[in-house]
């Protein structure tokens, strides 16, 4: 642990109830000894420092809400703590702060304040999930969130296909549990059979899946996607 003021930028599972396999230890040893906290849910922020120290002093930390609403007066408050001479633990609901998740803001304001960030080794479901395609990982591109009007999403996901053959980038991109299927039927109804398409759903769980083909024959083996996390690539 750094002796100055230090942003830690601390990675939260992608689910479960266990830490050991997921976080290394360094990350526990840094969490537990930390009372300033920015989080996006404080609920989930709360009980993943349980599981990493059940005797974990709650009561005697600080929360903040990080998340899209978030202020810049709130943002200046929050670093505010370092400039006290306390550290602040950045934690995401889900996976790691500031990749597709809250974070990146109030490393920006610390970057121009001159204070240390640290950033912590974790999981990503966007990278665990290239990492598992088998697509390129020299050259891709996270979108986020689909749009959710149809014809939108459908435009993006030819585009996205487009792109992949023209050029070999790997795309990558999500939507929330209970529009996975329509993202799935868009997939399968509107690309052309040979596009390969890589379904990465619940990963690190017990029950995970990942799995690469193309969409004619992800048309056969397609499965039920309605309540499980999902990443969704297009690559070759």
């Amino acid at each position: 642990m750094m002796d100055k003021p230090t942003i830690y930028l601390i990675p939260n599972t992608l689910g479960g109830e266990s830490t050991d396999d997921i976080l290394p230890v360094g990350v526990k040893e840094v969490a537990v000894t930390l009372r300033h906290f920015a989080v996006e849910e404080i609920k989930s922020a709360r009980r993943l420092l349980r599981k990493m120290d059940r005797s974990f002093p709650i009561d005697e930390c600080t929360f903040y809400i990080l998340n899209k609403k978030t202020s810049i007066e709130e943002l200046y408050q929050q670093i505010g703590v370092l400039k006290d001479g306390f550290s602040l633990g950045v934690i995401s609901e889900a996976g790691c702060p500031g990749i597709a998740d809250p974070g990146a803001e109030l490393v920006a304001l610390a970057h121009e304040k001159g204070y240390a960030i640290h950033p912590m080794v974790g999981p990503s479901s966007i990278f665990l999930a290239l990492m598992g395609s088998g697509f390129s990982g020299q050259q891709f591109a996270f979108h986020g969130y689909l749009p959710k009007e149809r014809k939108e999403r459908i435009k993006k996901l030819k585009d996205f296909e487009a792109d992949c053959r023209r050029n070999g980038t790997t795309h990558i991109f999500m939507d929330t549990p209970f529009r996975n299927m329509n993202v799935l039927d868009d997939l399968l109804n509107e690309l052309t059979d040979q596009t390969k398409i890589c379904i990465a759903s619940n990963i690190t769980l017990p029950d995970e899946s990942i799995q690469s083909m193309s969409v004619k024959d992800w048309r056969e083996h397609a499965y039920d996607l309605s309540k499980k996390p999902t990443m969704f690539l297009i690559g070759k």
